[in-house]
Protein backbone atom coordinates (compact mmCIF):
# COMPACT_ATOMS: atom_id res chain seq x y z
CA UNK A 1 0.00 0.00 0.00
CA UNK A 2 1.58 3.45 -1.45
CA UNK A 3 0.81 6.62 0.74
CA UNK A 4 -0.17 7.21 4.08
CA UNK A 5 2.35 9.84 4.75
CA UNK A 6 0.69 11.89 6.84
CA UNK A 7 -0.20 8.27 9.07
CA UNK A 8 3.58 7.31 9.18
CA UNK A 9 4.67 11.33 9.98
CA UNK A 10 2.16 11.21 13.00
CA UNK A 11 3.07 8.06 14.52
CA UNK A 12 7.00 8.96 13.67
CA UNK A 13 6.04 11.99 15.93
CA UNK A 14 4.06 11.03 18.61
CA UNK A 15 6.68 8.20 19.13
CA UNK A 16 9.64 10.65 19.22
CA UNK A 17 7.69 13.02 21.17
CA UNK A 18 7.37 10.26 24.03
CA UNK A 19 10.92 9.02 23.70
CA UNK A 20 11.87 12.72 24.30
CA UNK A 21 9.91 13.35 27.14
CA UNK A 22 11.85 11.04 29.24
CA UNK A 23 14.57 14.14 28.84
CA UNK A 24 12.55 16.14 30.67
CA UNK A 25 10.18 14.72 33.44
CA UNK A 26 11.54 15.08 36.85
CA UNK A 27 12.79 11.36 37.84
CA UNK A 28 12.31 13.04 41.88
CA UNK A 29 8.58 13.21 40.81
CA UNK A 30 7.76 9.55 40.07
CA UNK A 31 9.68 8.47 42.50
CA UNK A 32 7.60 10.42 44.80
CA UNK A 33 4.42 9.41 42.94
CA UNK A 34 5.17 5.95 43.34
CA UNK A 35 6.29 6.31 47.13
CA UNK A 36 2.82 7.73 47.50
CA UNK A 37 0.86 4.87 45.91
CA UNK A 38 2.88 2.32 47.62
CA UNK A 39 1.75 3.88 50.94
CA UNK A 40 -1.83 3.65 49.75
CA UNK A 41 -1.70 0.45 49.35
CA UNK A 42 0.30 -1.25 52.45
CA UNK A 43 -1.83 1.09 54.36
CA UNK A 44 -5.09 -0.35 52.57
CA UNK A 45 -6.12 3.23 51.53
CA UNK A 46 -8.05 4.35 48.73
CA UNK A 47 -7.06 5.71 45.12
CA UNK A 48 -8.95 7.89 43.41
CA UNK A 49 -8.28 9.02 39.53
CA UNK A 50 -9.93 12.36 38.08
CA UNK A 51 -10.05 12.55 34.56
CA UNK A 52 -12.10 14.54 31.28
CA UNK A 53 -12.47 13.47 28.51
CA UNK A 54 -9.14 11.47 26.83
CA UNK A 55 -7.09 12.25 29.97
CA UNK A 56 -10.18 10.67 31.34
CA UNK A 57 -9.64 7.60 29.28
CA UNK A 58 -6.16 7.17 30.32
CA UNK A 59 -6.94 7.73 34.18
CA UNK A 60 -9.78 4.84 33.36
CA UNK A 61 -6.95 2.63 32.44
CA UNK A 62 -4.50 3.54 35.18
CA UNK A 63 -7.49 2.55 37.58
CA UNK A 64 -7.87 -0.52 36.05
CA UNK A 65 -4.02 -1.77 36.46
CA UNK A 66 -4.32 -0.53 39.85
CA UNK A 67 -6.90 -2.78 40.67
CA UNK A 68 -5.07 -5.40 38.67
CA UNK A 69 -2.03 -4.81 41.34
CA UNK A 70 -4.42 -5.68 43.85
CA UNK A 71 -4.94 -1.59 45.14
CA UNK A 72 -8.85 -0.17 46.11
CA UNK A 73 -8.63 2.05 43.04
CA UNK A 74 -11.61 3.67 41.73
CA UNK A 75 -12.73 6.25 39.15
CA UNK A 76 -14.79 9.80 39.83
CA UNK A 77 -18.24 9.40 38.28
CA UNK A 78 -18.67 5.75 39.01
CA UNK A 79 -21.87 4.52 40.73
CA UNK A 80 -19.91 2.22 43.07
CA UNK A 81 -17.23 5.10 43.94
CA UNK A 82 -16.82 5.74 47.74
CA UNK A 83 -16.18 8.77 49.61
CA UNK A 84 -12.15 9.78 49.81
CA UNK A 85 -10.77 10.88 53.34
CA UNK A 86 -7.95 11.14 55.11
CA UNK A 87 -4.90 9.06 53.57
CA UNK A 88 -6.66 8.39 50.62
CA UNK A 89 -4.78 9.63 47.48
CA UNK A 90 -6.59 11.51 44.33
CA UNK A 91 -4.85 11.12 41.03
CA UNK A 92 -6.15 14.11 38.94
CA UNK A 93 -5.07 14.56 35.02
CA UNK A 94 -5.22 17.60 33.16
CA UNK A 95 -3.25 18.78 30.72
CA UNK A 96 -3.79 22.24 30.84
CA UNK A 97 -4.73 22.28 34.67
CA UNK A 98 -7.73 24.22 34.51
CA UNK A 99 -10.16 21.15 33.46
CA UNK A 100 -13.39 22.69 36.02
CA UNK A 101 -14.38 19.02 37.18
CA UNK A 102 -10.67 17.95 37.85
CA UNK A 103 -10.09 21.07 39.71
CA UNK A 104 -13.50 20.85 41.61
CA UNK A 105 -12.79 17.49 42.38
CA UNK A 106 -8.72 18.44 43.74
CA UNK A 107 -10.31 21.30 45.60
CA UNK A 108 -13.13 18.54 47.57
CA UNK A 109 -10.30 16.26 47.87
CA UNK A 110 -8.00 18.67 50.09
CA UNK A 111 -10.49 19.53 52.44
CA UNK A 112 -11.77 15.65 52.60
CA UNK A 113 -7.74 15.24 53.99
CA UNK A 114 -6.56 13.13 50.99
CA UNK A 115 -3.50 13.67 49.12
CA UNK A 116 -3.87 15.04 45.54
CA UNK A 117 -1.45 14.23 42.94
CA UNK A 118 -1.32 16.36 40.02
CA UNK A 119 -0.41 15.23 36.43
CA UNK A 120 -0.56 18.33 33.98
CA UNK A 121 1.93 20.09 31.53
CA UNK A 122 1.54 23.43 33.74
CA UNK A 123 3.23 23.84 37.18
CA UNK A 124 1.34 26.89 37.72
CA UNK A 125 -2.61 26.27 36.90
CA UNK A 126 -4.73 26.14 39.36
CA UNK A 127 -5.24 22.07 39.72
CA UNK A 128 -1.37 22.18 40.62
CA UNK A 129 -2.19 24.57 43.37
CA UNK A 130 -4.23 21.89 45.01
CA UNK A 131 -1.77 19.36 44.39
CA UNK A 132 0.17 18.08 47.22
CA UNK A 133 2.71 16.35 44.39
CA UNK A 134 3.11 17.63 40.80
CA UNK A 135 4.09 15.39 37.89
CA UNK A 136 4.78 17.68 35.26
CA UNK A 137 3.99 15.95 31.90
CA UNK A 138 5.31 17.79 28.47
CA UNK A 139 2.96 18.15 25.73
CA UNK A 140 0.48 19.91 23.51
CA UNK A 141 -2.61 21.16 25.31
CA UNK A 142 -5.96 22.63 24.51
CA UNK A 143 -4.21 26.39 25.59
CA UNK A 144 -3.46 29.52 23.41
CA UNK A 145 -1.71 29.24 20.74
CA UNK A 146 1.17 31.37 21.84
CA UNK A 147 1.74 29.17 24.53
CA UNK A 148 1.00 26.07 22.19
CA UNK A 149 3.66 28.16 20.10
CA UNK A 150 6.40 28.36 22.72
CA UNK A 151 6.06 25.01 23.76
CA UNK A 152 6.18 23.41 20.11
CA UNK A 153 9.52 25.27 19.55
CA UNK A 154 10.74 23.21 23.38
CA UNK A 155 10.44 20.06 21.87
CA UNK A 156 11.45 20.87 18.50
CA UNK A 157 7.63 20.31 17.14
CA UNK A 158 6.50 22.25 13.94
CA UNK A 159 3.40 21.88 12.21
CA UNK A 160 1.48 20.00 14.61
CA UNK A 161 0.17 16.04 13.40
CA UNK A 162 -1.35 15.23 16.59
CA UNK A 163 -4.56 17.93 17.29
CA UNK A 164 -5.21 19.41 20.42
CA UNK A 165 -4.05 17.38 23.49
CA UNK A 166 -2.60 13.99 21.88
CA UNK A 167 0.47 14.46 22.95
CA UNK A 168 -0.41 14.87 26.48
CA UNK A 169 -2.66 12.22 26.70
CA UNK A 170 -0.63 9.63 24.80
CA UNK A 171 2.60 10.52 27.20
CA UNK A 172 0.57 10.55 30.15
CA UNK A 173 -0.54 6.96 29.34
CA UNK A 174 2.94 5.59 28.61
CA UNK A 175 4.18 7.26 31.81
CA UNK A 176 1.36 5.65 34.11
CA UNK A 177 1.99 1.72 32.32
CA UNK A 178 5.83 2.70 32.80
CA UNK A 179 4.92 3.62 36.90
CA UNK A 180 2.77 0.47 37.26
CA UNK A 181 5.62 -1.69 36.43
CA UNK A 182 7.81 0.24 38.93
CA UNK A 183 4.72 -0.94 41.23
CA UNK A 184 5.15 -4.29 39.68
CA UNK A 185 8.62 -5.09 40.21
CA UNK A 186 8.73 -2.91 43.82
CA UNK A 187 5.64 -4.39 45.15
CA UNK A 188 7.11 -8.38 43.63
CA UNK A 189 3.58 -8.53 41.72
CA UNK A 190 3.97 -11.37 38.79
CA UNK A 191 1.38 -11.62 35.72
CA UNK A 192 -0.17 -14.59 37.22
CA UNK A 193 -1.33 -12.44 39.83
CA UNK A 194 -2.29 -9.69 37.50
CA UNK A 195 -4.46 -11.89 35.37
CA UNK A 196 -5.96 -13.66 38.30
CA UNK A 197 -7.68 -10.55 39.00
CA UNK A 198 -8.33 -9.38 35.35
CA UNK A 199 -11.97 -9.69 34.32
CA UNK A 200 -13.32 -13.39 33.61
CA UNK A 201 -17.17 -12.68 32.64
CA UNK A 202 -17.28 -11.30 28.94
CA UNK A 203 -20.19 -10.24 26.86
CA UNK A 204 -20.30 -12.76 23.87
Amino acid sequence: MEGLDYFKSAYVEIGNFILNALNIINMKEIELFVDALINVYKSDKKVLVVGAGRSGLVGRAFAMRLMHLGFRSYVLGETITPSVGDGDLVVAISGSGTTTMVVAAAEAAKKMRARVVAITSYRDSPLANYADLVVQVPGRTKVAKMDDYFARQILGLHEPLAPLGTLFEDTTMVLLDAVIAELMHRLRKTEDEIRSRHANIEVP
